[in-house]
């Protein structure tokens, strides 16, 4: 998981305080469904805090995971802002907050303050490296080098450059193979090989990194 665009971080004051006059707080627990895949346009939202889920319907039917949202980034503006129907489905990985803007308060937002128009630009650009890096693991790797990559993504994310390293984002078999296009079967054989070679352990919706400089440079 490359690194997320912070976009409240990006924010001015004025730009922070006009966010949330123009918002709601609004909570979500985890499994529930924020918006489904080819919904109409609706609301927008500020993560607050927790992490969601991004995924999409493939025309195979099968499910895939693009990311994993958290505090400080938006999602649903896209839509918003040019009313076509939702894109992916976003849902509570674990309790969210976030506060929530109508489509027409968030477009009234970018109109009165015209440099979040760049903030979003900023927000696209980060979303489009992300997919060209999924697209080359995808590519150069096999299921085990995809896992891998993962997992040290996630173990960055901790801030720790040490080992071990519990991972944070307690993630399913099913949701690992969706984020790394796999089938459950082969990211468990995955898992398997990396518990084998002393690098991880693992547990119920627990990954904790052992050795994340062998990780590193199996991944790499």
């Amino acid at each position: 998981m490359a690194e997320s665009f912070d976009f409240l971080t990006a924010l001015h004051d004025d730009e922070r305080a006009a966010l949330e006059e123009a918002g709601a707080p609004r909570s979500y627990p985890a499994g529930s469904t924020l918006f489904h895949q080819g919904d109409d346009a609706g609301a927008v939202y500020v993560i607050l805090g927790g992490r969601a889920k991004t995924t999409i319907i493939n025309a195979d039917g099968k499910e895939a995971v693009l990311s994993f949202p958290g505090p400080g980034e938006l999602v649903g503006e896209l839509s918003a802002i040019d009313g076509t129907p939702r894109g992916a489905t976003v849902s509570a990985l674990e309790p969210l907050d976030t506060m929530a803007l109508a489509g027409s308060a968030f477009r009234a937002l970018l109109e009165a303050h015209p440099r979040l128009a760049i903030v979003l630009w900023q927000v696209a650009a980060t979303r489009l490296r992300e997919a060209d890096h999924q697209r080359l693991d995808f590519a150069a790797y096999d299921v085990t080098g995809r896992v891998a990559r993962r997992l040290v993504e996630l173990a960055d994310e901790q801030g720790s450059p040490g080992s071990p390293v519990e991972l944070g984002l307690a993630l399913s078999h099913d949701e690992l193979a969706a984020w790394t296009a796999a089938s459950r079967e082969a990211v468990s054989r995955a898992l398997m090989t990396l518990r084998e070679l002393g690098w991880i352990e693992t547990r119920r919706r627990r990954i904790t990194v052992l050795d994340l400089a062998a990780l590193r440079r199996y991944a790499a």
